[in-house]
């Protein structure tokens, strides 16, 4: 019977993407991922090199995800509150990036792995605030680096810290959901009126 490669490694990357996410970098073992993903630990090692570099590629594939799903080209033509309800909703589907990111900051006091890269990735986000406040649809209050990362602190906290979000807002109810989600739209959209 031949070995199914790739479905192998999706099942080391969804166990690693819960065990990271749960535990972040230092609290995982790859023993751990392994025995989530159904296979031995040497099966990790071979496919993606060790722990820290598991990791790397976790948040990589993830972010990518999140270019994937929630696109934007310029917010001279889109709209920038419609991207931050977006956002919102990914993170809200996807509570987990949120996590892996926290990690990340608390794990590295400096640089992180892939860093110029996910530099790239931040950067067309930017350059798309950018294009909107060139063609004078957005607001040139903010710099257009700080504007994009508010944007996204609006569209994220609510999943990072759900704990406070339900101590100030309440429970997380489709209808809180929506509340939210309104406030992040309205927020962002305000954010970037000229």
């Amino acid at each position: 019977m031949a070995w199914d490669v790739e479905g192998t490694k999706r099942a080391i990357l969804d166990a690693a993407i819960a065990e990271f996410a749960a535990h972040g970098p230092d609290g995982t073992t790859v023993e751990r991922i392994a025995k989530a993903a159904g296979v031995n630990k040497e099966r990790v090692y071979n496919y993606f090199g060790g722990k820290q570099a598991l990791f790397d590629t976790v948040l990589r594939d993830e972010l990518a995800k999140l270019a994937r799903d929630v696109p934007v080209e310029s917010f001279a033509t889109e709209d920038l509150g419609d991207y931050a309800g977006r956002v919102y909703d990914y993170h809200r589907t996807h509570p987990e990036l949120g996590r892996l990111l926290r990690w990340e900051g608390l794990a590295f006091d400096g640089e992180v792995p892939d860093e110029e890269l996910r530099r790239d990735h931040y950067e067309y986000k930017t350059a798309a605030v950018r294009d909107g406040q060139e063609k004078g649809v957005v607001s040139g209050e903010f710099e257009a680096d700080h504007l994009m990362f508010l944007v996204l602190s609006l569209a994220g906290w609510w999943a990072a810290v759900p704990q406070v979000a339900r101590m100030i807002a309440g429970e997380a109810s489709e209808a809180e959901h929506a509340r939210r989600r309104a406030s992040v739209v309205a927020a962002a959209r305000r954010l970037g009126r000229p």
